[in-house]
């Protein structure tokens, strides 16, 4: 075979050692004929080819939010830069709530658009704290593509890993931006081997660095072996040109193992690759393209937002490589068909289709924000939403731009647009009448940690209510619940920072001052062995009386079945007349609400009712709904039940000089050490830890580090608890249960 580019040499032995071959190309056969070109050759010709929705994730202090500034800047849609802090008194556009600015971490998704070359881009900015990763959740569900912002220092970080299973769920195609090469430390190479090894990407770099850390000046793009060098005050001074000698072996080097991995993937490429042709740029990047909304590959491309180096080749990628709105499959629910799936066309003439995905209290009402997948919405429309199928009329409809609004009078097919004066929830599917569809949520995780709280003052007490009703509505991941023996408001969410931002909301947005308790964490309870039960449930007190008998088992559902509760009908025959099953069910899993070890809710059980019997007069609904209830406290205790707490996955960063205080600590609070990573000069330590052990740790972590430390936790999954730790909680709860006797 002849060499396809300077120094490389294509051969069918190079591919054997990639894992290549006619087998796994299939399409070829041994006479090397060539496969006919597949559809989708470059960018579809359409109205939509011109627009993009992105997303920019990542773990916290990644530089999402400052790359989303140099965006704005560079497209034009600022007029000057702001850094994240606001230390200027300004702060970076995207983060407009005074607590962001403050803490210089994003709380809310915030949405805005540009344009980069002809093209719109809609763009959502999110979170990298796991305490808001709702924010991300729903943010992902609705874009067509996204930017994963990774630090060429500490690389692939727990929420980098937590992020790209969210982007997994919604099939969302992803370019990696290695940010911060300006950094002492830098090392894109390192970055792009974690997201082989841990987020297990077929992932190469477009790009490799024109110097690191302080001699950081621009890239060089392998596709069409050109230095890009950015100069001037901002980074606005874009210089192209030959690729710098000392580069010219690692581009070409860098270049043959992009194509290599490409043409893994790639059929078209893989095709010119095996015969040896030249693989000029076109044909490059539209196969990087096909492989990257396949979901069968992740370009790789680096720079520094800060220091204005790489955003501008960022956004041709963009354009390049994520989807347009047409190019992504969505799917509906047609609710006249039996919830038939059907996809929907990205036609803005088709009937209206679009998700409520986003709710905010504005000075003019509740701002409801919404993608459209189908059809048009305009101004002064009637739309009917499919939760309720209540009509209601569009007043204003508004594009954002962080806080601020423009007026619109439309939005089609592919548009983030916002509403005024819609009253829904989050997740809701607005139509136009035409159509009976809904849309699938996104998935909302479960509260870790509760707190209870009241207001300070009798007279803040309507404030106090109207904030948590207005909490709860825009944060699915905010609960709020009332304990009936004390009446006391209990509030729950994903962590300590996520429940202390909203009491300072309270108190800043409507003036309540709180008393807040000591954080409860989110304890559940579990059987571990199979436990049968027999129970009859008869009571007799004049006229008709109340009869019910239930038998089966209850046992642990195993690991990775879905949901926490399942029930099963395991009877021969009507032993328990079919009209009595529904308050069976309902019996057993009312009886989930409060375990008998310590009043936690019972979680991961599987009911199977296998015999029963029923009294032709006295049986009912209420009898065989007590007869359950009586059969689970009968069966749970069988069943050598165990109490869980959330063990949390934590990640923890300092100097080297600090790891064996580090373990150390871990040690102390129960926890085990995973992995790890030393660095240069620091250690990164990751390790899962109970929930209960972490509270007051910043402070702990900080104190022995000099204030040199850093960490960031995740809920990983609820697992026993110690057995000391667990008598101490039986004991506790049995003291407080018979004082409530007395």
């Amino acid at each position: 075979p002849k060499p396809a580019l300077p120094g490389v040499q294509i051969s069918m032995a190079a591919l054997a050692q990639r894992g290549l071959g006619l087998r796994r190309l299939g399409w070829m056969t041994a006479m090397g004929l060539r496969r006919p070109p597949t559809a989708a050759r470059g960018l579809a010709v359409a109205a939509y080819d011109r627009m993009r929705n992105i997303g920019i994730s990542a773990h916290i202090d990644s530089g999402k939010t400052t790359l989303t500034e140099r965006i704005l800047f560079f497209t034009g849609r600022i007029s000057e830069i702001h850094e994240v802090r606001g230390k200027d008194g300004v702060g970076a556009k995207m983060d407009s709530m005074d607590l962001e600015r403050e803490k210089g971490i994003t709380i809310q998704s915030a949405a805005t658009h540009c344009t980069w070359k002809d093209h719109a881009i809609n763009i959502i900015d999110t979170p990298g704290h796991v305490d808001f990763t709702i924010e991300v959740e729903r943010a992902l569900r609705v874009l067509d593509g996204a930017i994963l912002v990774l630090c060429s220092v500490a690389g692939v970080q727990s929420q980098s890993i937590t992020v790209s299973r969210q982007m997994s769920r919604y099939n969302v195609p992803r370019i990696a931006f290695v940010n911060k090469c300006d950094r002492t430390g830098a090392n894109p190479w390192k970055v792009i081997n974690d997201l082989r090894e841990k987020l297990k990407y077929d992932a190469a770099a477009l790009q490799i660095p024109i110097g690191l850390e302080i001699e950081h000046q621009g890239v060089v793009d392998l596709l069409i072996r050109e230095a890009i060098v950015f100069d001037g005050e901002n980074g606005e001074v874009v210089t192209r040109g030959p690729v710098p000698a000392e580069l010219a072996a690692q581009v070409e080097e860098k270049r043959n193992e992009l194509i290599e991995r490409v043409a893994e993937v790639d059929e078209e490429l893989a095709e010119l690759f095996l015969l040896g042709e030249p693989i000029e740029a076109e044909p490059l990047r539209l196969a990087v393209r096909r492989a990257t909304l396949a979901l069968t590959f992740v370009p790789v491309m680096m720079g520094s937002a800060y220091k204005n180096k790489g955003v501008h080749a960022l956004l041709d990628g963009v354009l390049d490589y994520l989807p347009n709105p047409s190019q992504v499959k969505n799917m509906a629910l047609d609710l006249d068909k039996g919830e038939t799936p059907i996809e929907l066309k990205c036609d803005a003439s088709e009937p209206l289709c679009g998700l409520a995905f986003k709710l905010e209290e504005g000075k003019y009402g509740q701002l409801t924000y919404m993608r459209i997948y189908q059809g048009t919405i305009k101004r002064g429309d009637t739309v009917a939403n499919m939760s309720d199928k209540k009509r209601v009329k569009v007043p204003r409809l508004v594009q954002m731009h962080s806080n601020e609004m423009t007026e619109v009078q439309e939005g089609k097919a592919g548009d983030i647009v916002a509403m005024f004066g819609v009253d829904c929830r989050s997740g809701s599917t607005f139509t136009d009448g035409r159509a009976n569809l809904s849309l699938s949520s996104m998935f909302v995780p479960e509260p870790v940690i509760s707190l209870a709280l009241r207001a300070k003052n009798r007279e803040s007490s309507a404030n106090f209510s109207k904030a948590l009703a207005r909490f709860v509505k825009e944060d699915p991941t905010f609960r709020v619940t009332t304990v009936e023996e004390t009446s006391e408001t209990v509030i729950a969410g994903m962590g300590e920072l996520h429940l202390q931002i909203y009491v300072e909301r309270m108190r800043r947005e409507y003036g309540v001052d709180c008393e807040v308790g000591q954080p409860l964490v989110a304890f559940r309870e579990t059987l571990r062995v199979r436990a049968p039960f027999d129970y009859l449930h008869k009571k007799q007190s004049g006229g008709n009386g109340q009869y019910g008998r239930v038998v089966g088992y209850v046992e642990p559902l195993e690991e990775g079945e879905k949901g926490t509760f399942a029930f099963e009908n395991h009877m021969v025959g009507n032993s328990i007349p079919p009209e009595f099953l529904t308050a069976v069910e309902r019996g057993f899993f009312e009886a989930l609400a409060k375990g008998g070890l310590t009043g936690h809710p019972v979680t991961n059980v599987r009911v199977v009712v296998t015999d029963g019997a029923a009294h032709a007069v006295d049986s009912n609904e209420l009898a065989f709904k007590l007869a359950a209830q009586g059969a689970f406290k009968q069966a749970f205790i069988i069943g050598k039940p165990v109490v869980l707490e959330p063990l949390m996955k934590v990640e923890i960063e300092a100097p080297n000089e600090f790891q064996g205080t580090i373990v150390g600590q871990i040690n102390q609070r129960k926890g085990n050490v995973a992995n790890v990573d030393t660095r240069e000069s620091s250690v990164v330590i990751d390790c899962e830890v109970p929930l209960d052990s972490m509270f007051g740790y910043s402070t702990d972590l900080r104190s022995v580090t000099q204030g040199k430390g850093e960490f960031s936790m995740e809920y990983f999954k609820h697992s026993p608890t110690s057995k000391e730790k667990q008598e101490a909680m039986v004991a506790e709860y049995q003291k407080q249960f018979a004082v409530k006797k007395k």
